[in-house]
């Protein structure tokens, strides 16, 4: 039950969030429900898809986890995998954050959000060898490839640009990046999920 509540949590936050890459289809949206109307019904179904994945994956780990290949690899190589996850982390967050505060990261990059995403779905695959965990985060690596594919092929930027700082903005997107980074391990990663990412 709890994994069939993810999956649907996951339809309905990544398929709203493929709907910009689908520009007519936005573009009809946005005219039924107005800007104002396409925004909320936009942030409701997100949140409702983000309650339903976390619903689900609760009940899902609380039911006792599939195991895919977890049990297959020797302990030592899990707490391998584990600690590259736990480095690769720390350039996800920064990525993520560069994609607000934009200076010579964004501009490297292109799309630092996307790439963060991906890093954080591809690190976590690493570490986790149960079929939840690689239906999950497979599909929001699977999503942030395709958005990125889409982002080349689109005739129009998708919305009105938006400035470039310097180095001041990198200097904060890391000084940012590594506070949440130590925040995510040391608080939400152990308390609110339940699993804990330092010292394991």
């Amino acid at each position: 039950m709890g994994l069939a509540v993810m999956i649907l949590g996951l339809a309905l936050f990544l398929g709203m969030h493929t709907l910009p890459t689908q520009r007519r289809l936005r573009t009809r949206t946005v005219a039924a429900l107005g800007e104002g109307g396409y925004k909320v019904a936009f942030s409701l179904v997100s949140l409702l898809g983000i309650v339903l994945i976390a619903w689900g994956f609760a009940h899902y780990r609380a039911a006792g986890m599939i195991d895919v290949w977890e049990r297959s690899v020797s302990p030592k190589t899990l707490v391998i995998l584990k600690h590259i996850t736990v480095g690769l982390m720390l350039p996800a967050v920064i990525l993520v954050v560069a994609a607000y505060l934009r200076g010579h990261i964004y501009k490297a990059v292109k799309h630092p959000m996307l790439a963060g995403v991906k890093l954080w779905a591809a690190a976590h695959l690493l570490a986790n060898g149960d079929l939840g965990s690689i239906i999950l985060f497979g599909s929001f690596l699977a999503w942030a490839v395709f958005d990125r594919i889409s982002l080349k092929r689109r005739a129009d930027a998708g919305g009105p640009p938006i400035p470039v700082g310097g180095w001041g903005n990198d200097m904060i997107a890391v000084a940012v990046g590594i506070v949440a980074y130590l925040a995510l391990a040391f608080a939400f990663h152990p308390v609110v999920i339940g699993v804990p990412v330092v010292g394991v």
